[in-house]
């Protein structure tokens, strides 16, 4: 290897070479449901640290008949609402309905995190019973723990009001954070939970965890995330493919339920019927005529925007009969019956309050209708199946069906990442190759969704749709972050397996200060954002450093060691 000066790290490549080629180490997973990163240790926490690894807070809404509603109580006391935030959570706490019932609605709260110029949404679950509701707020999708969780505590606190709403939080503040991969027991108020975290490579609809043979543990739930997808969509069940086509292409989407439970476990179910592909456009399990959003999506000057909307006020049947999809949905409690609604309706037949259950739309499908799923899960009716073998039945129907459709995908960008030989310690590392539509779907013809998949159709015009659509940009950006991040991480290595004092001893000492403050920012890079390096690098990479310094005078050696010096 030429010598070179330390100045060669920041270099860039002029171009990369068309013959790089490669494909990554291991094949990178399909994306799954939003996971957090497991910690090597667990830091020293405060109080309520475990607590907000959970919630950012639990609110109790009242209703009163002369001043409407209010926040009544906010819990830990600490926790910041704004007041516009405080307005969507009174409006969305109390449903247009007069019976006990657990929901869920997405929220957009700002300055949960120290970052005091972003907004979050975030997922809120409700419990409702007669003039108080209350109210959790997580960041977290573990919609069906959550629900689990009300269900424990909120009759409770119904009768016994805001100490027993302290002594809970106290109890979660004891909880193990949330770590992915991980079986945790969870004790609230003298009942026992036992569940799994996800991780970003569970494939869905596979459970693992088994009952518990502890006498201690009251509660054993077998997911913390999905909903029961049959019976969200056993009502429309015979356009669970199109349902499916339309999610992947983001398409704009309304559902129309009876109630706040069935609209917001409808949407969920539309969300994660293409997993493990998430899905990056924005979805309003249950939305009110109150939320801020609400002239937008109702205006007719526009194309409705990319979002799937929950609804059960009436009057939305009219202000929202401009959407291209609606599906209307009739009673969950008569899953266990027939559907008898097989075609596709016309949106000009969707009426304000007489509309049968189905689907609205004048969407053609790119893929023939597989038949065979429909005959399945008809038999099972028949049969009386168990509804969590339907469910286990569709979900993994949609699996097959996604991951059909994304691995020629993955396949493909794989491909663009550079070869591991090409990458030098002394020069930055080769870029990536841009992804060309074009010659992606050139290598469709012998590496398509046919090898996997026995569906028919305009594959190729699905392809494009989807190219446009933000599902395919947010799928891109992370793999594209994923991707540059494996070459960093590779730079790094190779950076480390160089004799460096062998090449300071041609350095001047302002070379090798210069070439002491560059190592150090790409450590101090490289741990911020978790490069996926092997393990023992990063000592490896301080160790170089400290050496280094070492051989330079001591008035030099103490400014490198202070930490700012970077």
């Amino acid at each position: 290897m030429a010598s070179q000066g330390s100045e060669g790290l920041e270099e860039q490549l002029e171009e990369p070479e068309d013959t790089l080629r490669v494909s990554p180490a291991e094949e990178m997973p399909v994306e799954g449901p939003p996971a957090l990163e497991e910690p090597e240790q667990e830091p020293l926490l405060l109080p309520w640290d475990r607590f907000s690894s959970w919630l950012h807070c639990i609110c109790v809404v009242g209703f009163d008949l002369e001043l409407g509603q209010a926040v009544e109580v906010i819990y830990p006391h600490h926790s910041r609402l704004t007041e516009k935030e405080k307005t969507s959570i009174c409006y969305l706490s109390f449903p247009d309905s007069n019976s006990d019932l657990v929901c869920c609605f997405g929220l957009y709260l700002e300055r949960i995190f120290e970052l005091h110029d972003i907004s979050l949404t975030v997922y809120a679950c409700v419990c409702v019973s007669l003039l108080q509701s209350l109210v959790l707020i997580s960041k977290l999708p573990y919609v069906t723990f959550f629900h689990s969780l009300l269900k424990l505590i909120a009759p409770e606190y119904f009768e016994k009001q805001e100490p027993f709403l302290e002594a809970a939080c106290n109890d979660i503040d004891r909880w193990p954070t949330p770590c992915p991969g991980k079986i945790l027991t969870l004790p609230i108020m003298g009942v026992v939970m036992k569940l799994r975290i996800p991780t970003c490579y569970d494939k869905p609809g596979t459970y693992q965890l088994v009952q518990s043979s502890d006498s201690l543990v009251s509660i054993v739930l077998p997911t913390v995330h999905e909903v029961d997808l049959f019976r969200c969509f056993h009502p429309v069940f015979f356009h669970i493919q199109m349902l499916w086509e339309l999610v992947l292409l983001s398409e704009a989407l309304v559902v129309m339920a009876p109630s706040p439970a069935e609209s917001s476990d409808t949407v969920l179910a539309l969300v994660s019927c293409i997993s493990p592909l998430r899905y990056c456009s924005d979805f309003r399990p249950y939305f009110t005529i109150h939320d801020s959003e609400f002239k937008e999506y109702t205006t007719r000057t526009q194309a409705p925007p990319s979002v799937i909307l929950g609804v059960t006020n009436p009057f939305f049947a009219k202000t929202l009969q401009h959407w291209p999809h609606i599906i209307r949905i009739g009673d969950m409690k008569q899953a266990g019956e027939m559907a008898k609604q097989m075609k596709v309706k016309k949106l000009k037949n969707l009426k304000t309050l007489d509309s049968k259950p189905g689907v609205y739309t004048a969407y053609k499908p790119f893929l023939n209708k597989d038949e065979d799923i429909i005959k399945q899960l008809q038999k099972g009716v028949q049969q009386k199946r168990p509804s969590a073998a339907q469910n286990a039945i569709l979900r993994r129907y949609f699996l097959e069906l996604t991951q059909s459709f994304i691995i020629p995908l993955e396949r493909y960008v794989a491909s663009l990442m550079p070869l591991q030989k090409s990458i030098s310690p002394w020069k930055s590392p080769p870029q990536l190759r841009p992804f060309n539509q074009e010659e992606f779907m050139k290598t469709l013809e012998k590496a398509g969704p046919q090898l996997t998949s026995r569906l028919k159709g305009d594959w190729i015009g699905l392809y494009r749709q989807f190219l446009r659509s933000p599902n395919f940009d947010g799928w891109f950006r992370n793999r594209r972050k994923e991707m540059m991040q494996k070459l960093e991480a590779l730079h790094l290595e190779a950076l480390c397996e160089e004799d460096l004092q062998l090449r300071i001893q041609k350095h001047t000492e302002v070379e090798t200060v210069d070439l002491v403050l560059k190592l150090k920012e790409k450590l101090t890079q490289a741990e911020k954002d978790q490069l996926p390096v092997k393990p023992g690098t990063l000592p490896k990479l301080q160790a170089h450093i400290e050496s280094i310094i070492l051989t330079l005078p001591e008035d030099l050696q103490g400014i490198l060691h202070k930490p700012d010096c970077a």
